[in-house]
Formats: structure tokens, C-alpha cells, sequence
């Protein structure tokens, strides 16, 4: 996925994870280069949550290297054009739908803080609740305002863990619009899930972790979508994006 054209937005070299002696991500090495979006697949406990939180830089990591767009995931820069959804929401019960993204908005220096809250909460459906605490909200509800914070910024690089889980079909359509008019826009996405339908309508590129290493990466092709048991089968041909 690399090209002169097209630098990595991400960079994974060598990357070790260990929980004691317990290693749950083991000599890791992936790139994928900006504008792609790239679907993390694995079964249960293969590594992929663990990953993710590693590239967002919420999860310390014992060997190898990790940057976005050269800069180690920790640092301001990285974290400045990162958006990243894991399996809670991220946002604070006690504040209202408007405070919330304005506390996101401020923090991920957004210009015209008023107006892009404004948008997003229209665009997710909540604008006749902005002032409503967040813990009155519903589940949907709150997915859908966890989605507003994610995007919020245009983040260059986006980490999603499982967000199609437990949305509903309102919900996942527009999650896979905002991911496809963040490809448009150029961005790096990474989506985690077992749900490959939805995954393939956006994804690029695919890659396969199993037991903490990667097995399989390369081109998402219409034989996966037909069949999603060949990316297993596929692992026994490793290959880097």
C-alpha cells in the first residue's frame, strides 16, 4: 500500500505487546498509506482491539515503532488528527449533547466551534436535544453522538473498533456515509469488526490477525466479499500492504 505518491499515514514495525508473560501482539509490521481504508479482521481475542488502541496511543506497547505520518501516536501532532471510537462512546454522561462536542471541538482545535456542532448535531439527528444531559439519551441515541465526536474534527486518521455493533439500520447507514466522505476527503481509516458486509461497502484493503501477528494483508477483492472464509484460508500466503 505504500507508493512515492502516497505516503503511510501509518506505520507499524516490529510491534511487541506483552500482558506479563503473556505476548497479545507479537512482531507486528503493517503500513497503510493515506486515503485507504483498510478492515482489520480476527476472531475474538485475535489482537485487534489491543492494536488499535496501541496506533490511537492509549495502549503502551514494549517493542517496535508505531507513527502517524511519522510522529509517535502520543505526541500532539498524531493525536491532533486522530479520531478514534473503541467500545464505550467516549463522551461524558453529565454534559449535554452541545457541551460534549463543544469540549471535543476546543481540545481538537476546531474553528467555528458553533457552527460545526450545529451541523453535527443536525447531521446526527440530535439537534432538538442539544441540551439535553446524556444520560436521558438511549442507546442509539448516544452511539449516534459518539459518531459526531468522532468525526467532528475531520481527523486524517480514523481507528474504529466494531462500530457497526449493536447500530441500528439508520445508524449503520450513516456511519458508512461518513466513512465514505472520509475516504473522499482523503483520510486513513482502520475498522475493526466481524462484520464484513458493511466493512467491505468502504474498505480497500483488508488485513488478518490471528493470535496477536498478522497473517494476511492486501487488496480487498470481490471473491472476499463473496466468500469471507478465503481470508482464512488466504493467511498461508502472507503478504504486507
Amino acid at each position: 500500500m505504500t507508493s512515492a505518491a502516497s505516503p503511510q499515514a501509518i506505520a507499524l514495525e516490529e510491534v511487541w505487546k506483552f500482558y506479563g508473560h503473556y505476548a497479545a501482539v507479537l512482531d507486528f509490521t503493517l503500513s497503510v498509506t493515506r486515503g485507504s481504508c483498510c478492515a482489520l479482521l480476527g476472531r475474538n481475542g485475535a489482537g485487534k482491539t489491543t492494536l488499535l488502541r496501541i496506533v490511537a496511543g492509549l495502549s503502551p506497547f514494549q517493542r517496535g515503532t508505531v507513527r502517524l505520518f511519522g510522529h509517535p501516536p502520543r505526541s500532539e501532532k498524531a493525536r491532533l488528527q486522530l479520531g478514534f471510537l473503541g467500545h464505550g462512546t467516549g463522551i461524558y454522561e453529565d454534559l449535554s449533547a452541545y457541551e460534549n462536542l463543544r469540549f471535543f471541538a476546543r481540545i481538537t482545535g476546531v474553528n467555528s466551534v458553533r457552527d460545526v456542532i450545529s451541523s453535527w448535531l443536525e447531521r446526527v439527528s440530535l439537534a432538538e436535544v442539544a441540551s439535553v444531559p446524556v444520560r436521558q439519551f438511549s442507546r442509539g441515541m448516544r452511539q449516534r453522538l459518539a459518531l459526531a465526536r468522532t468525526f467532528l474534527h475531520s481527523p486524517e486518521v480514523l481507528l474504529l473498533d466494531e462500530p457497526f455493533t449493536s447500530l441500528d439500520d439508520k445508524a449503520i447507514a450513516l456511519l458508512t456515509q461518513l466513512l465514505i466522505e472520509a475516504r473522499a476527503r482523503g483520510a486513513t481509516i482502520v475498522v475493526s469488526t466481524h462484520q464484513l458486509r458493511e466493512a467491505f461497502e468502504v474498505a480497500s484493503h483488508v488485513a488478518l490477525i490471528e493470535n496477536g501477528r498478522l497473517r494476511y494483508a492486501g487488496e480487498r477483492t470481490p471473491e472476499m466479499v463473496d466468500d469471507p472464509g478465503l481470508l482464512y484460508r488466504l493467511h498461508l500466503q502472507p503478504r504486507q500492504l
